[in-house]
């Protein structure tokens, strides 16, 4: 199954964690050989910015995320 995950690169949320994130994310799916399963792009802002960093994956939106979380969560659908 191909999963989506859209990073908001918006610049209160890229500040506030998702350059870390990304990077985060980027190296899993390296470490793992998830390049066929899951697609990494980057989102616009959505105007949720007091309560980012904001992270989509198949269209759920996660808030407050970081690296802990984001693990949590790649490792259920991966």
């Amino acid at each position: 199954m191909q999963h989506e995950i859209k990073v908001c690169m918006g610049s209160s949320c890229f500040a506030r964690g998702n350059m870390n994130n990304l990077e985060f994310i980027e190296n899993y799916i390296n470490e793992n050989h998830l390049e066929a399963t899951l697609d990494l792009v980057g989102s616009h802002c959505r105007n949720k910015c007091e309560n980012g960093p904001h992270i989509f994956i198949d269209g759920t939106d996660y808030d407050e995320i970081d690296e802990d979380k984001l693990k949590e969560i790649l490792d259920k659908i991966k």
